[in-house]
């Protein structure tokens, strides 16, 4: 059968039609021989969504977003995506735009509804919504902290304008002294650090000498110590208990009057006898001294003696 060259020219032209309407919906992410579902969503910001962007369901791709188009005169987004999936979901369920990664762009995604409404049919328009992205994360963590921030700086202003006032020209230069003399103090600690330094380091400073006697009586110590556990001390120790024993023994004895020590302790009678005694000899030595030509006489002629007269008790 031939056709003339009128069909073949009207047959290729349709083919060529044909293949660019097919190869156009390839570009624009649609496969023409496959039979999806279309939906709708209405964003007040579709924050740069573009058309071709994949649709997913719990992170599945299942279709793309097909076109954009700002409706008059609300100024809201229409979008329309397709979904090639056959996986059935509510009409509750959400068309939601988030953040694909850090610079991957926009996404949009269906949030299924698993309830007992409806399932969402072909040309349904779906709930929507827009996740906070990171950017907007972000800002809400860091706006209480930058009011903070603000208002701690705000009252470490107020702080320092009141210091300054409360500091006048006296207490500036007394607060100035102060800072010197800190300044001299950290010297001189740090001279002294350098001395301890010099004495510790030193073979012949002050703290090695100190040291090496230190050590020198430790080991004459423990020479010691050796020399007195090398010592007899059980002899020693037995013959200072038998002497406390004997000295027990004796004060026993003395105590309950036995012995001539026991009874001098123990008995009055000794000392009121040589209280008496006593008392005799200072009245005879009274007596000599107030008479003593009657114990000391010489007479060539002899001379007749007198009658004796007890002296008075002295007081």
């Amino acid at each position: 059968m031939n056709f003339s060259n009128e069909v073949k020219t009207a047959l290729l032209f349709i083919f060529g039609i044909a293949l660019f309407l097919i190869g156009f919906s390839y570009l624009k992410s649609n496969d023409v021989f496959v039979s999806d579902r279309v939906f709708y969503g209405v964003y007040n910001n579709t924050e740069g969504l573009v058309n071709g962007t994949p649709v997913t369901i719990n992170g599945y791709t299942v279709g793309a977003v097909e076109s954009s188009e700002l409706l008059q005169p609300s100024g809201k987004i229409l979008v329309t995506f397709r979904v090639e999936n056959d996986f059935p979901f509510s009409k509750n369920s959400t068309a939601q735009i988030y953040e694909s990664g850090l610079i991957g762009g926009k996404a949009l995604a269906v949030v299924p509804a698993f309830d007992n409404a409806p399932l969402a049919a072909h040309h349904d328009t779906l709930q929507t919504s827009v996740a906070p992205g990171l950017t907007d994360l972000v800002n809400e963590k860091l706006s209480p902290l930058q009011e903070k921030i603000e208002s701690m700086i705000v009252h470490a202003d107020s702080v320092l304008i009141a210091f300054n006032n409360v500091l006048d020209t006296q207490r500036q230069e007394a607060l100035r002294q102060s800072l010197d003399q800190f300044n001299e103090t950290t010297a001189a600690l740090t001279a002294l650090t350098s001395s301890l330094n010099s004495s510790i380091s030193d073979q012949d400073g002050a703290l090695n000498k100190t040291f090496n006697a230190l050590e020198r009586v430790s080991v004459n110590a423990a020479a010691i110590t050796d020399s007195i556990q090398q010592a007899p001390l059980s002899a020693t120790l037995r013959s200072l208990e038998q002497t406390a024993t004997n000295l027990t023994a004796i004060t026993s004895k003395i105590k309950a009057g036995e012995g001539t020590v026991g009874k001098l302790v123990q008995s009055d009678s000794l000392a009121n006898a040589l209280n008496e005694t006593n008392l005799q000899v200072q009245l005879l030595l009274q007596d000599m001294r107030l008479n003593p030509k009657r114990y000391v006489h010489f007479s060539l002629f002899g001379k007749k003696d007198k009658d004796y007269t007890k002296p008075e008790k002295s007081e």
